[in-house]
């Protein structure tokens, strides 16, 4: 390679290196002045904002200090109205404590002067009741001990007079108050007075029929009655048969079995079983309907299937003549109507007086009451808690807790006693008005006692030496709370005390 060439080339690359050097540092101190020039321009502007800052400050320091020397102002001017009020409060306390020093003055003056009178009354009392004692000849004991007699005398006269009167005030409100909403719920009501009665006699189309009931060896009967449940008695009442159970739904089948069998004529031990599954089937279908029927006519809903069906029982369920089913729709209405015009839970008041004798369609198959038997199977299919209580409370079993269960008891009560409701046998009549007269006779003081009024109204007659008004009329209360808690009746039963003073003296 040529040396000359060589020498140019590394000559001219030095020449690049020295130009690309000078021509970097004059590009970096260009950049360089750029950057100074932009940060001088910030600081100038920072500084200008800084100056503005600055004497905005100084306005607001001015403007705070001139409003707090004006408020301190205003403070001292109302400071200083306080302390002339003080100061005059303070001069008139002290008037007033001059005042009071001198009335306290007079005051004691006064006082020791009423305490000179009141020795002297006290020295005049003395003389007076020592003069009194001479004269009435008895000691202040003895003057008070007849004195409270004589008062004590006058305040019994008063006080049973003014108990009288109380009680019959009360009594004639409440009574209008009570026959206004009876007669209005049994109204607005309006069922027939006497439901219809199940029977359990099935006619016969002639004397042979006996017969063929009864079958050879007594085969038919006994295989109706195993089948059915029910006992038949054939005896000699002429063209009839009666059918005998406890269990009204098991009576039921059994009498239109019987009545289907001798319609159809063929009566055997086969087609007897047949017949009665066949209307055991209708039977249910019919408690299920009337179940139905009587929510729809009571105007309930909600309830479940098992328990309008258990409703549904009812039907052939009766007491004193009363239909059982009729009887709780009854009861549904008129508590309605009661809860609506007393503020009550309508709808409550309706399903506890519809439920309330639930208990009746199962007490024969179970251990209980009626009302526990029938609260313990709502509360089973979820039946609201005030209803149950309702429910379990009608007979007073347990405590009434809410306003529906008291309407429940009272419709429950309007129904079996509104006229024409119920009727009842000659011996349980006699049984009952028999009660009545020897639980009167059983207190202290009574001379005689008598139900009249088929039992609607007991009258005692008293002796008067024995007790007089204010005991009489105490008398009357606790004869008619152990009425109501010993008996089952129907309605209201009327106590009345009687007491008579005879005066006699013989002319010599």
């Amino acid at each position: 390679m040529n040396p000359i060439i060589l020498i140019v080339d590394v000559l001219v690359l030095g020449v690049g290196l020295v130009a690309g050097y000078f021509l970097h540092r004059y590009q970096a101190e260009r950049a360089a002045k750029s950057q100074q020039d932009k940060a001088d321009n910030i600081l100038k502007v920072a500084n200008e904002q800084a100056r503005l800052i600055e004497s905005q400050a100084r306005e607001n320091a001015t403007k705070i200090v001139q409003a707090a020397e004006a408020e301190m102002k205003e403070r001292r001017i109302e400071l200083n109205k306080e302390t002339e009020r003080l100061d005059k409060r303070r001069s008139e306390v002290d008037s007033r404590s001059d005042r009071l020093e001198q009335r306290e003055q007079q005051i004691n003056k006064r006082q020791s002067q009423v305490d000179r009178r009141g020795n002297e009354i006290d020295k005049l009392h003395e003389d007076q009741v020592k003069k009194l004692e001479q004269i009435a000849q008895l000691s202040p004991d003895e003057a008070k001990k007849e004195l409270f007699a004589a008062v004590e005398k006058e305040a019994r006269g008063d006080m049973a007079r003014i108990i009288r009167q109380i009680e019959a005030e009360a009594r004639e409100e409440g009574e209008k108050r009570a026959r206004k909403l009876i007669a209005d719920a049994i109204q607005r009501v309006a069922s027939e007075h006497v439901a219809e009665v199940t029977r359990a006699v099935v006619t016969l189309p002639s004397e042979e029929m006996k017969g063929r009931i009864v079958g050879r060896n007594g085969r038919n009967i006994k295989a109706f009655e195993q089948a059915a449940g029910v006992d038949v008695i054939v005896d000699d009442t002429p063209d009839s048969v009666t059918v005998s159970c406890f269990d009204s739904v098991r009576r039921e089948i059994g009498r239109r079995a019987l009545a289907k069998l001798i319609l159809d004529g063929r009566i055997h031990p086969a087609h007897i079983e047949k017949i009665v599954e066949d209307e055991t089937r209708a039977v249910e279908k019919i408690i299920n309907e009337a179940g139905e029927q009587a929510a729809y006519e009571a105007n309930v809903s909600g309830l479940h299937p098992e328990i309008l069906r258990m409703m549904g029982r009812l039907k052939f369920r009766t007491s004193y003549g009363q239909n059982q089913l009729a009887h709780a729709v009854e009861v549904s209405k008129l508590a309605g109507i009661l809860a609506a015009e007393i503020g009550a839970n309508v709808d409550l008041s309706k399903l506890g007086g519809f439920l309330h004798d639930i208990g009746k369609a199962m007490d024969h198959n179970q251990d209980g009451t009626h009302a526990k038997l029938g609260a313990e199977y709502c509360k089973r299919y979820g039946v609201n808690s005030i209803v149950v209580n309702a429910i379990e409370s009608h007979h007073h079993e347990v405590d009434q807790l809410t306003v529906e269960a008291i309407i429940t008891e009272s419709a429950d009560a309007i129904s079996g006693a509104r006229p024409g409701a119920r009727r009842e046998d000659l011996e349980a009549y006699i049984k009952r008005i028999r009660s009545l007269e020897e639980m009167s006779m059983s207190f202290d003081g009574v001379q005689q006692a008598f139900a009249i009024q088929a039992g609607r109204e007991v009258r005692i007659i008293v002796k008067p030496e024995a007790i007089d008004d204010l005991a009489s009329a105490r008398l009357a209360r606790d004869v008619a709370k152990k009425i109501e808690e010993t008996m089952q009746y129907p309605g209201q039963i009327k106590v009345t005390v009687i007491r008579e003073t005879r005066s006699t003296e013989i002319a010599k």
